[in-house]
């Protein structure tokens, strides 16, 4: 008998809604920093630390990152599992998406 591993589901969140409680979140942005291992990502609502666990090399400066919710100093920062590429992304298309719930 096999033992599956299951995620908690990433959650599309923009970064002003992202809370100590959430697990697991998607956020599209802008990258406004990047260095080693760590980005800065801006999506018009708040910036958030992102941190991979290899240095990044990034040509895209639009992307989805999915990752891990984890407590800091004055709120909160991602620890990044998944980066995508978004430059193709029509912004203003996917922020009026996203705001029918």
């Amino acid at each position: 008998m096999s033992q599956e591993f299951k995620r908690f589901p990433a959650v599309e969140k923009s970064i002003a809604d992202i809370e100590e409680r959430d697990v697991r979140v998607r956020v599209t942005g802008t990258v406004i920093d990047n260095q080693g291992n760590t980005c800065v990502l801006d999506d018009g609502t708040g910036r958030i630390s992102v941190t991979f666990d290899t240095p990044l090399e990034l040509k895209a400066k639009l992307v989805r990152v999915i990752g891990r919710v984890m407590p800091f100093e004055n709120g909160v920062e991602l620890r990044g599992e998944i980066i995508q590429n978004m430059e193709g992304l029509d912004l203003y298309v996917f922020k009026k998406l996203s705001s029918i719930k």
